[in-house]
């Protein structure tokens, strides 16, 4: 009887550690993701929330239309698979092999801000954070999960002045708070088939919840797709003040759980700022500002990439990353996340936004707008 399960076994274990079918084939994953360092890696199991290299490609063998199709599950995954992890990273950020990233918060280093004459609607700042111990949202433990929800209510109950709000868990949500908060478009749901495969909404909706200040102009998800995501936004382009309110913030936040826990957050010599997916790494910061840009619009779109690829931006069409474009109002956000501190990227965007609001109003006489 022995033998016979002693041989089922090994069937059993080279199912489950056979080299997997990527059917992203263009992924970074289907490059980096080699049989020969499969074999050496896929038997590994990390020590703060039991991750595995086949649990971070999960969506790259599920889906057919992955760019990256990785997460790490704890930090202990960019350490143990590395042999995958880093190479992925050096080519998707374009950094070196011994580049090192440096943060900065500090606001008072940033010069100008967004022209007031420009026809910017709104500002927004994220940023993610991770409370070292603690797995990231791949594979976080239900205790895991729940200590950070505590962590964070317990900091948030000391928010003061501006940051001064309330947390609302997902978990027995009052119907009328649910409302408001789709109607102010904080909520966010189940359902996202990325996010399952990846492992992200085990244990629904437990541990997780939203948190918003009194003006609605500050805000965190909880336990989401990183254990931590800090936002921070307003109405019109005062670029330097959501940056502010964002740095205040996430130090209120990091001293508040250094002194319950004795935690900090997970930050990388390397890699910066530890987030479950690689492209956040480093900053994890995404600045975006909605302007109207007629003149870039009647000069062509493609123009405007272009435009903004040689300023280090990004521009969106107005319903996030998949929506088409609506009219001639774009998100521009700042390109880079890691190799850069958060200062040098908002001045980037800040910059780039003063320059390209400047060269629609001579594109918009050009075209005669």
């Amino acid at each position: 009887g022995v033998n016979k399960l002693y041989e089922e076994d090994l069937e059993l274990q080279k199912k489950i550690f056979e080299f997997p079918t990527i059917q992203s084939t263009h992924s970074l994953v289907a490059k980096h993701v080699t049989k020969e360092k499969w074999d050496k890696l896929a038997r590994h199991i990390t020590a703060t929330a039991g991750f595995t290299l086949a649990k971070a490609i999960a969506c790259a063998v599920e889906f057919d239309n992955q760019h990256c199709g990785i997460y790490a599950g704890d930090w202990d995954s960019y350490k143990d698979f590395a042999d995958v992890f880093d190479p992925l990273i050096q080519e998707y950020h374009g950094i070196s092999a011994d580049a090192k990233h440096t943060s900065d918060m500090d606001f008072s280093k940033i010069t100008g801000n967004v022209n007031p004459k420009a026809p910017v609607h709104s500002t927004r700042i994220r940023v993610g954070r991770s409370i070292d111990g603690y797995g990231l949202s791949p594979g976080i433990t239900k205790e895991q999960r729940l200590g950070v929800e505590k962590l964070f209510k317990a900091a948030s109950a000391k928010f003061t002045e501006e940051l001064a709000g309330n947390y609302y868990p997902l978990t027995g949500m009052d119907e009328a708070v649910r409302q408001q908060l789709v109607d102010d478009h904080f909520l966010f749901m189940s359902g996202d088939r990325n996010l399952q495969v990846a492992g992200m909404e085990r244990d629904w909706p437990e541990g997780r919840g939203i948190f918003h200040n009194t003006d609605k102009t500050f805000l965190v998800w909880v336990n989401e797709e990183d254990q931590l995501r800090i936002i921070s936004m307003e109405k019109g382009g005062d670029v330097l003040g959501v940056f502010k309110r964002l740095a205040k913030g996430i130090q209120a936040v990091g001293d508040s759980v250094q002194a319950e826990s004795g935690k900090g957050f997970m930050l990388d010599e390397k890699y910066g700022y530890v987030h479950s997916c690689p492209t956040n790494l480093g900053t994890g910061m995404r600045a975006s500002v909605h302007i109207d840009l007629p003149g870039w619009t009647a000069h062509g779109v493609d123009k405007l990439k272009a435009r903004c690829e040689e300023l280090a931006l990004q521009p969106r069409g107005t319903r996030g990353e998949s929506g088409g474009q609506t009219g001639h109002t774009y998100d521009i956000s700042n390109k880079h996340r890691l190799g850069y501190s958060e200062v040098q990227l908002v001045q980037t965007m800040i910059d780039g936004v003063n320059k390209l609001y400047e060269e629609d109003l001579a594109l918009q006489k050009k075209h005669g707008i």
